[in-house]
């Protein structure tokens, strides 16, 4: 009885250490898809989806400016081969540029073919535009598998960038509103998302980013947060997540749908700096497409 008991025993044993060992694998091990980082500091990075607006994006780049704040800036492709001197004057003035696709579909539905034509047009715009190519990219929606993280990791060298705080600013639930949901959702290491595209949000930054100044954050791009990245003692939980998916909860917009409401799940109405949702429906702005 005794050595039947010890047979099983350590049988088990291998099971059960690998289970523990799993939580304590390294987070940033590549390919990383980000919502965050674990940072020593009071350091957090904002970033704006779906431009260049020729009429939004330039207000926002007047008041980052006057505060010395640098952000980064997932641009749709069409927008950006359509205002080529916006996409420039992003990065003269220190910030840094993404890839949000081209036509702002949700990539975890397309075709590797399909999400290469994507990918690559809009890297071909921003770098006609300014000489620079992304080494980052924003899913739109946040809406990508893992096979496909894991390829465009090795296929175009491409960080996966989501989000930790989410002001829901697409639905333009009003000035104070969004200040107050990324003032509830900022910690060190957040990464915000915004959308340059909307009136709202850039009439929400000013008080946003002072009370934000007020509260000792400093800003940096993307790709500085992830650079001070370290994990976690092995007893909290890493403050990087490699996602599987982070479409499942996804429906689509209607073809013509007006209403960004559409692009929602009930599940995902909900702001939260918990984990990354689904943003809402990109737009491309003046083009001829």
């Amino acid at each position: 009885m005794l050595i039947r008991s010890f047979l099983a025993l350590s049988l088990l044993l291998p099971w059960v250490g690998s289970a523990q060992e799993t939580p304590a694998a390294h987070p940033a091990t590549k390919p990383a898809t980000y919502s965050s980082c674990h940072v020593d500091g009071q350091y957090i990075a904002m970033t704006f989806d779906d431009g260049p607006s020729a009429e939004n994006t330039p207000r926002l780049l007047d008041l980052l400016k006057q505060r010395g704040i640098k952000a980064t800036f997932f641009l749709i492709g069409q927008n950006a081969a359509e205002h080529p001197e916006i996409v420039k004057r992003i990065l003269e003035e220190g910030h840094e540029i993404g890839n949000h696709s081209w036509t702002h579909p949700q990539l975890s539905k397309l075709s590797d073919e399909r999400v290469t034509d994507e990918i690559v047009k809009t890297q071909n715009a921003i770098h006609e535009a300014s000489g620079y190519t992304p080494t980052l990219l924003r899913p739109p929606y946040g809406a990508i598998t893992q096979r496909q993280r894991e390829w465009i990791e090795s296929r175009f060298g491409l960080s996966v960038i989501l989000w930790s705080v989410d002001p829901f600013d697409w639905k333009r639930p009003g000035v104070s509103v969004i200040e107050q949901r990324i003032l509830s959702g900022a910690e060190p290491g957040a990464i915000v998302l915004s959308h340059d595209i909307h009136k709202q949000t850039v009439d929400a930054m000013p008080a946003t980013l002072d009370a934000l100044i007020k509260k000792g954050y400093k800003f940096v791009t993307v790709s500085q947060l992830i650079a001070m990245n370290h994990p976690k003692p092995a007893a909290s939980a890493a403050k990087v997540t490699v996602m599987a998916t982070a479409s499942a909860a996804i429906t689509p917009p209607a073809a013509g749908n007006p209403d960004p409401a559409a692009a929602k799940s009930p599940s995902a109405q909900t702001p939260s700096s918990a984990s990354p949702s689904p943003s809402g429906p990109g737009q491309v702005l003046n083009t001829s497409n």
